[in-house]
């Protein structure tokens, strides 16, 4: 069924240039229209305008935005939502001055949560997911990309991969999967990180690629975890398989992940805490996505990424929440975009453009979301009137969204 939202106070992210991703000066530009219209037609954007030039439509709802703004759904590249439980005493650790290697030396982080997971079972999975699927769509996200990296053993790969696929099946929000068995070693591997390289490679990667569980391949690649070297095969038998990489990279030190990167045609790098000149170069010309988690340097208290540097220098970049439960525990892409502006220096339409289309791009899917296009995907959310774009950012914690509509359809009604 077709719907037409009418009085809609600006029109945000319209974009008719048929680019796929936007780099430098030009995320500065975001297409607006006041007063305005836009139609969908089935689960895609037919056409939008003017309210002087409202079109007639038979047989369709409407929704009166009652001058509110519309913008493009929020994109999220990079999540690690299928958990269970929390880890809050890891949050007081911080608090008490452990950093986050020295908590994952203690057997905490990701082992932690690894440990809690094979405890549970799929069904439990996939409810608490569930619940953060319906938390993150109310917020405005209508594309998001979920890693697997809490299970660590062939199983429980399989088993958080499984819940993905049903979060696939049955929720509103489109959905990509990863594949992050090389999150971290595995308990059983103590001490043996390249037979649980070795483990990845050849049972995991093919096991993974033989139930169709993964569009990517993933390594946490950073100084503590996993070598380029290592990194590199396991990139290399992912693409045998068909998996794009997407690399954890640099969050820790500067760790040869951006380049390794880029050499094997990642789509995106991500975390980029710790970057150099030389890492902004690789970058340059590629069609490898640097991608940002404000979040995590703001719930570690570690340095953010030099965006202000990165996008001078001509670069794309995207923005991502790396919600999880131990270093970014929240999916809010607005809040995530705030702190592009506020720890960032990233212009509210540059953080925007990096959240919706930009972010699309890291998971290969802006040709259907990220912007207002006609023909592309009718993922979009409905604010109240706001006095100015950079409203959004600015009043990060006010209650603003009022609908969310994906795929067509109202979703939500906040």
């Amino acid at each position: 069924m077709s719907l037409l939202v009418k009085n809609i106070g600006t029109l945000v992210g319209i974009d008719q240039s048929g680019r796929l991703r936007v780099e430098g000066k030009a995320m500065t530009e975001i297409g607006m229209l006041e007063n305005a219209w836009l139609l969908t037609d089935g689960d895609r954007i037919k056409d939008y305008g003017t309210m002087d030039k409202l079109p007639s439509v038979e047989n369709c709802e409407v929704l009166d935005a009652e001058g509110g703004w519309l913008f493009p759904s929020f994109c999220d590249s990079h999540t690690h939502i299928v958990y269970a439980g929390s880890r809050e005493q890891e949050f007081l650790d911080k608090i008490n001055g452990l950093s986050y290697e020295e908590i994952a030396k203690r057997g905490g982080g990701i082992l932690n949560s690894a440990d809690r997971l094979h405890d549970t079972s799929e069904d439990e999975l996939y409810r608490q997911a569930m619940e953060r699927i319906d938390e993150i769509v109310a917020m405005g996200t209508g594309l998001v990309e979920i890693k697997s990296g809490y299970g660590l053993t062939l199983e429980d790969e399989l088993k958080i991969l499984r819940v993905i696929r049903r979060i696939r099946e049955n929720a509103p929000v489109e959905v990509r999967a990863t594949f992050l068995g090389a999150h971290a070693v595995g308990r059983a591997y103590k001490g043996r990180q390249a037979d649980y390289v070795e483990h990845v490679c050849n049972d995991m990667i093919p096991a993974v690629a033989k139930e169709g569980l993964a569009d990517f391949v993933d390594v946490f690649c950073d100084r503590g975890f996993f070598t380029v070297e290592e990194t590199a095969k396991i990139m290399e038998v992912g693409a045998k398989y068909g998996l794009r990489a997407k690399i954890h990279a640099n969050e820790l030190a500067i760790s040869g992940g951006v380049e390794v990167g880029v050499e094997h045609n990642a789509l995106s790098v991500d975390h980029l805490e710790s970057m150099g000149d030389e890492q902004i170069e690789a970058l340059r010309g590629t069609g490898t996505m640097p991608t940002m988690l404000p979040g995590c340097a703001f719930f570690l208290g570690i340095s953010y990424p030099p965006a202000r540097k990165m996008i001078d220098a001509g670069l794309a970049v995207a923005l991502a929440s790396d919600f999880n439960p131990g270093t970014a525990p929240s999916g809010n892409m607005r809040f995530v975009v705030s702190l592009g502006s506020i720890k960032m220096k990233m212009t509210p339409a540059e953080a925007l453009n990096a959240a919706t289309l930009n972010s699309a791009a890291a998971m290969g899917l802006s040709h259907d979301f990220g912007s207002i296009t006609r023909g592309k995907v009718a993922n979009f959310y409905l604010t109240k009137p706001l006095p100015s774009l950079a409203y959004l950012p600015y009043a990060h914690q006010t209650p603003v969204i009022r609908k969310v509509v994906l795929k067509g359809v109202v979703v939500k009604t906040n």
